[in-house]
């Protein structure tokens, strides 16, 4: 692969395109209106049609109005579609922007007659070709696609800095800001007129079908692996960009290993952010779905663990002072976990917990004091379902059961003060005092 200076801004003017997009993507992911960018960045086909047939040219301002114009109207469309015929938001979306597409398209055809305009750059961009139409700025020759972006992006990020706190109440709960004294319309139709302003600055770069991607997957990515705001907006720029950057590489790199010369930017750098978005769905620390796997997997052995260190406890607790060990085939059987009882064992044995004699299994002192703590957060959680919360049946075993995995001294000392501190549980046996334990 040779890297040159075209291949530079080719990926600048892709960046910056994609990370204005992410920008605003973030928002209409949280406000659960992911497909309201794509019903935008289609029906605004029509407003550049109309502005090319009206103005016989391809400059920014028509075109920015024609899509301004077209987005808000989409807008309003959707809504009313909304309120009056009682069909969901998603139908009304497929509805509009299908409908404007389809207008939008044959208008493109009409115009392409007239004026210097190929649908299929509009449809799937041209990025490619945008370091060959430049313009002056501070004295140097600048691709006009990275101009165009780059503004569009300084502009979105004013916005979101200066009205941060308006966008962040009404994307989460627009009734408390109008409590407050936003107008949550107001900011609405705001986010959707620069997205359909963002949109047509993209156009060059990723066409509108590829466009989506931009608004979309970066932000949603980004909200696997954060739930703060400000970072989420910050990641969602950093995926967009790496996105760009990648895209392009493999855009001049793979096609060859397949004896290819090359293949689409746009679409290679939309294919990125696909992979890259899976990549944060299996992986993701906390909602990745291979994370939650381990997670899950974790939590049940450390529950078969802490079963173990119970059933151990009170064995002995009923058992004479000087009870032979207890059978590892007893324990299995009472907790019906099979292997996962000798996995277990020998992670309790590698702690100090529990020692493996030639008859059985018997508590270490500190495994002693964390079967103890175990016990107790067992025996408080029933007594609190049943003289606190009424709740006294057989299902107050099985809830206590749950809840003891995940009570510390802490909790186990405010359960103790809100049940009166109580020195039996309602089956009337006795609730070990609490000690200094060693977690696990």
């Amino acid at each position: 692969m040779e890297w040159t200076f075209i291949d530079t801004w080719i990926v600048v003017a892709g960046a910056l395109s994609a990370a204005a997009c992410a920008l605003l993507g973030n928002y209409l992911v949280l406000r659960r209106m992911s497909m309201m960018g794509d019903a935008i960045s289609h029906a605004v086909l029509p407003g550049l049609a109309v502005a090319f047939l009206v103005t016989g040219s391809r400059d920014s301002l028509p075109m920015l109005v024609g899509a301004i114009l077209i987005g808000v109207i989409t807008t309003l469309m959707i809504q009313g579609i909304d309120r009056l015929s009682g069909l969901d938001r998603g139908a009304s979306m497929g509805v509009v922007f299908t409908t404007l597409f389809a207008v939008g398209l044959i208008l493109i055809r009409q115009a392409a007659d007239h004026v210097d305009l190929d649908p299929s750059c509009v449809l799937y961009g041209a990025i490619e070709l945008t370091p060959l139409d430049t313009t002056l700025l501070f004295g140097y020759e600048i691709p006009r696609a990275a101009v165009t972006s780059g503004a569009m992006l300084l502009f979105n990020l004013v916005f979101v800095i200066v009205f941060f706190k308006e966008l962040k109440i009404t994307a989460f709960d627009p009734a408390l800001a109008t409590t407050m004294g936003i107008n949550a319309n107001v900011m609405h139709y705001a986010l959707m007129t620069l997205v359909a302003a963002t949109t047509i600055a993209a156009f060059e770069s990723v066409g509108s079908i590829l466009v989506i991607a931009m608004l979309i997957v970066p932000g949603a990515a980004a909200h696997l692996i954060t739930d703060r705001l400000g970072r989420m907006l910050g990641i969602s720029v950093a995926f967009a960009v790496v996105s760009a950057v990648l895209g392009h590489i493999g855009a001049i790199t793979i096609p060859v290993w397949f004896g290819f010369q090359d293949t689409s930017t746009a679409g290679m750098m939309a294919l990125t952010t696909g992979l890259l978005f899976l990549l944060v769905f299996l992986f993701s620390p906390r909602y990745g779905v291979l994370s939650r796997l381990i997670n899950q997997l974790h939590l049940g052995l450390k529950i078969v663990g802490d079963d173990i260190l119970a059933f151990l406890y009170r064995y002995h607790e009923l058992a004479p002072a000087d009870a032979a060990p207890v059978p590892v085939a007893e324990v299995k059987n009472a907790l019906r976990a099979g292997h996962t009882v000798q996995l277990m064992v020998w992670n309790l044995k590698r702690k100090g917990f529990v020692q493996r004699l030639a008859t059985g299994l018997a508590l270490t002192p500190s495994g002693k004091n964390a079967g103890k703590g175990m016990i107790r957060s067992h025996r408080l959680w029933e007594t609190y379902l049943c003289d606190v919360m009424g709740y006294c049946d057989a299902d107050a075993h099985r809830h206590a059961h749950r809840f003891e995995h995940f009570t510390d001294s802490d909790l186990r000392h405010r359960l103790s003060e809100a049940t009166g501190n109580p020195v039996r549980d309602p089956h009337r046996r006795v609730i070990p005092k609490e000690e200094k334990m060693t977690t696990h």
